[in-house]
């Protein structure tokens, strides 16, 4: 019986399931923040940064109770956060209703000339905090003003910006498309034009630009949208000459050197008559006429044509009397 008892009490406690020391509660702090950016565009500090996906337990973070964002200037000697955070101003941001990216816009008006530190924490319900996040430092400049009177025009060669600015020693032109909608940066410019020679014909383009000083930035101007359609004729042919010949009059000019260069155009007028095409996309710079009566005067000209059917102008005519 005895035994019987001991055997009794192990079963007991194995079916209770101890396991050994007792659990405590999960703190659900969430991990440091380690990504926070920010910078001076326009009238505002543009500060973001990611609410992180677990807690300092490794555990999911379901919900954040509260954000502790601050700015001011980093004060005097070695910079330690915590006394940093005391004298510095403490921005209003609701907690986010979910994770992941947050961005805050603060007032620069108060900053302008300062040097100054941006730091965050984030809390959870029961209002424990994490540690400060990586700082940023930086000086505020007195915010630039946005370029004015932005434009864009199709040039044969590209599409052209220009626009009209007071302060700025530099500028960032974005861009995007139906197949990249999202605008990116393509180029800088020193001035106030810039030539997007990489356009494709055929497209839609939406373009902005902002004024730039280091790191300050204006606020973008834009979006300017234009559809950019090959409506630019080749240049017209060069260097016309006319000799007549035995039944014949032959013409010769220079080569067109355009990429989309598709062929000529000859025009013949007789006498003091108007001018009527006789011949029709040429490959080669040079045309025999035939068709023509001795002891008659002829005037030509030429044009060149692309491979969307765009006509150049006329060459200057050539005049010449067949024996």
């Amino acid at each position: 019986m005895r035994t019987s008892g001991v055997l009794f009490v192990l079963a007991f406690l194995a079916g209770c399931g101890y396991v050994g020391e007792p659990q405590y509660p999960a703190l659900n702090i969430p991990t440091r923040v380690n990504n926070l950016g920010a910078m001076e565009r326009g009238s505002q500090l543009e500060i973001g940064f990611t609410v992180p996906a677990l807690t300092t337990e490794g555990l999911v973070v379901k919900s954040i109770g509260a954000v502790d964002l601050r700015v001011g200037p980093p004060g005097r000697g070695p910079f330690q956060v915590d006394a940093w955070a005391e004298n510095a101003s403490r921005i209003d941001v609701a907690p986010p209703a979910k994770l992941g990216n947050v961005q805050v816009k603060v007032p620069v008006e108060k900053f302008i000339g300062q040097d100054i530190v941006v730091a965050v924490r984030l809390a959870n319900s029961k209002n424990r905090v994490s540690d400060w996040s990586n700082v940023v430092k930086f000086h505020v400049e007195r915010p630039l003003s946005a370029p004015t009177d932005f434009a864009a025009t199709g040039a044969p060669d590209g599409i052209r910006l220009t626009w009209k600015t007071s302060d700025a020693p530099g500028f960032r032109i974005l861009r995007s498309s139906d197949a990249e909608p999202q605008p990116l940066p393509i180029a800088t410019a020193a001035g106030p034009e810039y030539l997007d020679a990489t356009a494709t014909y055929g497209k839609k383009y939406q373009y902005y630009v902002e004024a730039v000083k280091g790191a300050v930035e204006s606020e973008p101007v834009g979006p300017i949208s234009i559809a950019y359609t090959d409506t630019f004729p080749p240049a017209a042919p060069s260097a016309l000459a006319a000799i007549a010949g035995v039944d014949a009059i032959e013409l010769t000019w220079e080569r067109n050197t355009e990429p989309d260069f598709r062929g000529y155009r000859v025009y013949r007028a007789v006498a003091a008559g108007a001018f009527e095409r006789i011949a029709e996309m040429l490959e080669a710079p040079n045309y025999s006429d035939r068709k023509v009566t001795s002891g008659t005067r002829y005037r030509y000209a030429v044009t060149s044509i692309d491979q969307i059917g765009n006509e150049s102008e006329r060459t200057p005519p050539v005049e010449v009397l067949t024996p």
